[in-house]
């Protein structure tokens, strides 16, 4: 899964949170969940994939927390 923003590392996804930004997921060729509970997500995506990862939080679709 990946976040639909870009972020560069963890602690970008983190700050967006943390401001209350709106922000989705997706899971490339499934789309986006829209459910409660954990998920895993990585990034960047290309040309750099895979430099960090994290354990989020959602709500409604939304991430909410960052772990």
């Amino acid at each position: 899964m990946y976040t639909e923003r870009n972020f560069k590392s963890k602690k970008e996804l983190k700050d967006a949170v943390a401001k209350g930004e709106k922000i989705t997921i997706y899971a490339p060729g499934f789309g986006t969940p829209k459910h409660d509970g954990a998920e895993t997500v990585c990034g960047p995506h290309y040309p750099a994939p895979h430099k960090w990862y994290a354990q989020v939080t959602m709500k409604d679709g939304v991430v909410v927390k960052v772990k």
